[in-house]
């Protein structure tokens, strides 16, 4: 198992790709703590974690609140003792967002309160805790839209850019201390909050055909976190993995 004996942090582990981190990470033998700010989806997660005979605690957490992360970060110490791995997954693209041009500055504060500053927060409280440990893992959530030029996306390319260049940076600044510090870049994805774009007509024919092997599948996406999470990568660190069906190279 590619986690056992160790404890992870999954951010926004209620939905989507943070719950198939969190069902594929306790399927790898990891102790997860599962940090959502939606109480009942947070809590059937970790029914059935556990259904499954896995080890998951949910702790209710809204990410852009240093108290709350704190609090998180503790939790997860008090329970086990240690941390290992923290996935910083909370965050997403809205209809809201746009050009910069007219994009509302409400919209562009929260993304960089949610996605930028959470992930942000979730460092800042958890990586003391690895280096006290012997070291660590810490994956971010980027984007795609960090990756390649894509309009009508201006707040959430910010806030994604911004987490990719913070990604490397904390790589060269923790390394010495043996907390890896990567990325994860993801396109389009068959969660339910892209379905119902695709439904409404919100992402473009022309976006999805980018998608050379179809929209991504969550747990392909999770695969990706596993391997930079576990000891597999323990000499890769700085980096930005795309699991992108192509979509970088169309």
């Amino acid at each position: 198992m590619r986690l056992a004996n160790k404890v992870a942090i999954v951010t926004g582990g209620g939905a989507g790709i943070g719950r198939a981190c969190v069902e594929l990470f306790a399927r790898e033998g990891a102790r997860v703590v599962i940090a959502e700010l939606d109480t009942t989806t947070g809590q059937a997660v970790q029914e059935a974690v556990v259904a499954n005979g896995g080890a998951a605690m949910f702790v209710p957490t809204d990410v852009s609140d240093p108290t709350s992360m704190q609090h998180l970060v503790e939790t997860a110490m008090q329970a086990y003792g240690q941390l290992d791995v923290l996935y910083n997954n909370a965050g997403g693209s809205t209809t809201q967002d746009g050009p910069v041009t007219t994009a509302p500055f409400d919209e562009f504060w929260r993304k960089m309160r949610i996605d930028l500053f959470g992930t942000w927060l979730g460092c800042h409280y958890a990586i003391p805790h690895m280096i006290a440990g012997g070291g660590g893992s810490i994956v971010n959530a980027s984007s795609m839209y960090a990756l390649t030029g894509t309009p009508n996306r201006d707040a959430y390319t910010a806030a994604k850019g911004a987490i990719t260049a913070l990604t490397r940076s904390m790589a060269v600044e923790f390394a010495k201390q043996k907390v890896r510090v990567n990325a994860v870049a993801a396109a389009g994805t068959t969660t339910e909050r892209v379905r119902k774009r695709i439904e409404a007509n919100q992402i473009s024919q022309r976006v999805l055909d980018a998608h050379l092997l179809g929209l991504v599948d969550p747990t392909d996406v999770a695969h990706a976190v596993l391997y930079l999470a576990c000891d597999e990568s323990r000499t890769t660190t700085g980096q930005v993995l795309a699991v992108d069906s192509g979509l970088t190279i169309s």
